[in-house]
């Protein structure tokens, strides 16, 4: 792989996204591979939330819900994460964090199919996904059931996935890219083995909304959640969003709760404050509370970073950044071993090798500037943000992580201590 790579400098030189770099404020000395966990700062940001804060809200006090269009922000930024993972506009709201999103979905999805006749016999009882899921996803699952009576079971399928899909399942509930590996499913296919056994599906885009390209339209898909401060740029704890399919929502339209958290900004008239609920017959069903509006403002500059690239060409970047990686790393660094695809199209835009001591390896590298992070057990993980990411940066990441190995640098004792977030 690499004999086939022209040098850093050169593919810097003709990269035409080298310009999005400039969009944001990165610090000198440090090449950031984290963008998976946490987006760098758009310089946007810093002016969009002042004005958000000083005139909106300053200024405009509470009539900035009408007259900065506040109440809309919810819509707004939902329309535009349409456009990168192949919905249509009105399918998909922020809201809320990725594990309410994904409790509101998978509730919504077990309440369509406990209409289907199977189930009354005892069919579709299951929620299928995997051990590798991200835990979150497992816990909100796990929750659901017991909160429905156990009347469904999380199972997690052992070796191949799509032959776990059979009549039992009501729901296939997957990551598109795990979390620990940067192993990607294909969306499509599963979906299409799911609706061919009568299941739906959930998907969560955390590591792929902003990465790669997504078409929840053209593989049918009923349902998705995402966050926004990955590689959408939205900041810590951003909102995140939720996709229902235009089907499921004419359906959930006409029962009086289409998600079990309701909510004020859930229901079909918030502003008359009548007592009974009664759901929104649209994708506002999925909101619940007051919109958290300085963080919306953050998350949309964030997008709008997203949006002025492609994730086409983002995708692109993203494939010659990791196998540039993989090929410097495996021909420089002695004691790593890839745990991610080797194939780009199994992959997302991470990368990862495994380490006995991977939690010491990191903290020695990022004591050096360059900063990944560490999941259990042995994980180092690597995320490739192409809108700043060069691959002199690469380049230099690989020739450090070799340094770090060669010297034995981690194995100081204060690279052992552990934080408390890793």
């Amino acid at each position: 792989m690499s004999d086939q790579l022209i040098s850093a400098a050169e593919a810097d030189a003709a990269d035409p996204l080298a310009v999005h770099r400039n969009a944001f404020a990165l610090p000198d000395g440090v090449v950031y591979l984290d963008g998976n966990s946490l987006g760098a700062l758009p310089r946007a940001t810093v002016a969009r939330v002042h004005e958000v804060v000083e005139r909106e809200w300053g200024d405009g006090l509470i009539r900035s819900w009408n007259s900065a269009h506040w109440v809309d922000l919810p819509r707004r930024i939902g329309a535009k994460i349409a456009r990168l993972i192949g919905a249509k506009a009105h399918e998909v709201v922020c809201a809320d964090s990725t594990s309410i999103n994904l409790f509101k979905a998978l509730a919504a999805a077990l309440q369509l199919q406990a209409a289907r006749p199977q189930v009354s016999t005892g069919g579709h009882r299951v929620i299928l996904s995997e051990a590798g899921n991200f835990p979150t996803d497992l816990y909100v699952a796990q929750g659901l059931a017991h909160l429905l009576g156990d009347r469904h079971v999380l199972k997690l399928a052992e070796g191949e996935l799509a032959t776990a899909i059979d009549d039992s399942v009501a729901v296939v509930y997957l990551t598109h890219v795990n979390f620990r590996t940067g192993a990607m499913h294909d969306l499509a296919d599963l979906t299409r083995r799911a609706h061919d056994a009568g299941a739906l599906t959930v998907w969560d885009l955390a590591h792929s909304a902003g990465a790669l390209p997504v078409d929840l339209n053209g593989a049918q898909a009923d349902f998705a959640v995402g966050c926004g401060y990955k590689y959408l740029n939205g900041g810590p704890g951003a909102p995140a969003f939720v996709y229902v399919a235009e089907r499921h929502l004419e359906r959930l339209g006409n029962e009086r709760f289409a998600q079990p958290l309701a909510g004020w900004f859930g229901h079909r008239a918030p502003f008359e404050f009548v007592t009974e609920f009664a759901s929104a017959r649209t994708i506002d069903s999925f909101t619940v509370g007051t919109p958290p509006i300085i963080a919306l403002a953050a998350l949309d500059a964030g997008v709008d970073t997203v949006l002025a690239a492609g994730v086409g060409a983002l995708r692109a970047k993203s494939v010659a950044l990791t196998e540039r990686f993989i090929a410097r790393v495996e021909a420089l660094c002695q004691g790593v071993t890839l745990a991610s695809p080797r194939r780009a199209e199994e992959r997302g835009s991470q990368v990862c090798f495994t380490h006995p001591a991977a939690y010491a390896v990191m903290q020695a590298l990022i004591e050096r500037g360059v900063i990944g992070d560490f999941r259990e057990p042995d994980v180092l993980r690597f995320g490739f943000a192409p809108l700043y990411l060069r691959h002199g940066d690469v380049e230099t990441a690989a020739e450090v992580l070799a340094d770090v190995l060669r010297s034995g640098a981690w194995r100081d004792e204060r690279h052992h201590r552990r934080a408390a977030v890793t």
